[in-house]
């Protein structure tokens, strides 16, 4: 490469002929050499495509297994999925210096982690933010080791941080002035369940009912409600609604598209009995701004039958896509608002099978 004619043109131009690639396009290339890698990772051409629509990837977490033994994983990276070409990436995080990295969320093109030190003799973690396609990372301010394992990280479209528990929350909004974590009382009255945060709200559901029956209830809180000593949850319900919570077995809440939708997926139940079978898998929509719900999608009996021999399942996703893996299954399930379901093959490095993600909106763009 070093005497090809095309390291003779002009920087400006070389960003010029390579903007008009498709983002996918311009990651190959970076790969190619050297110079195409030193060319397209520097900040004028980044600054060129930061507007570029983010590449809607799925992210898997690492296998339980690698979380404990960190000579699994000598070279940390991450897993992600591309269902407009269905195939399965690979991004590096070796450029962390943190052992066994393990994503736990992700917004407007960042991935939030939980790293220990490299230098730390204790099992300290930190929450990190990084963009594996610019090798950029920033530290969080730090936590307690007890909230990485207790407490769900949550990250809205504007990459303001939460950290759920039963008992408390804390927040983080990334302001220069308070760059600090700000905790409060969650007094919820049940482990919230998927809390998702998205709009100006927090929602999460809430197991109200008794030790022999689950009753399953919607809460939101809105983000200036943080401000006072106890955050104010309220539980979402309307007579209209009717047994709309009652059908569900085993729900769970993720965002749905744009700002002002709210998916709820579990088990449809065939019966009111006190343990009922289920006879496949609902995926409702809730409208925030008419508080209506409407059905959204329907796994087919064919595919649902290999999750019925499973005692356990996990969803994941959001926007117009959702995930489903379970044990000893070898392959997701993907429900598409557009295209309708199929199955996603090539999932590997899960023995049983049973593996979590979450959406990432791929982006090359450079941390603040």
């Amino acid at each position: 490469m070093e005497s090809s004619p095309i390291n003779r043109l002009p920087p400006d131009s070389l960003h010029q002929i390579f903007s008009s690639l498709p983002l996918r396009q311009i990651i190959i290339c970076r790969s190619v050499c050297k110079f195409f890698n030193h060319l397209l990772t520097s900040q004028p051409f980044t600054e060129i495509i930061s507007t570029r629509p983010p590449l809607n990837l799925l992210a898997l977490r690492p296998p339980h297994h690698h979380r404990h033994h960190h000579a699994a994983n000598p070279q940390p990276c991450i897993n992600v999925y591309d269902p407009d070409e269905n195939r399965w990436l690979r991004f590096n995080l070796d450029f962390l210096p943190f052992r066994s990295p393990q994503p736990v969320a992700s917004s407007n093109g960042l991935i939030y982690l939980w790293g220990d030190s490299v230098n730390s003799v204790d099992s300290s973690k930190s929450l990190v933010a990084c963009n594996p396609l610019t090798r950029q990372f920033k530290v969080l301010p730090q936590l307690g080791s007890a909230w990485s394992r207790h407490g769900t990280v949550l990250v809205d479209s504007v990459n303001r941080v939460m950290v759920l528990t039963e008992l408390a929350a804390l927040y983080y909004s990334g302001a220069v002035v308070a760059n600090q974590w700000l905790k409060f009382s969650s007094n919820l009255p049940s482990k919230p369940r998927s809390p998702v945060l998205m709009s100006t709200s927090v929602f999460a559901l809430c197991d109200v009912g008794s030790p022999w029956r689950s009753q399953w209830k919607l809460f939101s809180c809105r983000l200036t409600s943080l401000a006072v000593t106890h955050t104010n949850w309220t539980c979402l319900e309307k007579h209209e609604w009717g047994d709309i919570f009652d059908i569900i077995k085993r729900p769970r809440l993720l965002r749905g598209e744009g700002e002002s939708k709210l998916l709820m997926i579990g088990g449809l139940k065939s019966t009111f009995s006190l343990n009922p079978a289920c006879s496949t898998i609902l995926i409702l929509r809730l409208c925030l701004e008419s508080l209506e719900w409407e059905e959204a999608g329907r796994m087919p009996l064919e595919m649902y039958r290999g999750f019925q021999e499973s005692s356990k399942f996990k969803v994941f996703g959001g926007g117009d896509r959702v995930y489903f893996s379970a044990k000893r299954m070898g392959k997701l399930a993907m429900w598409d608002c557009w295209e309708g379901w199929r199955w996603v093959d090539g999932v590997s490095g899960y023995g049983d099978g049973l593996c979590r993600g979450f959406v990432f909106e791929a982006k090359l763009t450079l941390m603040q």
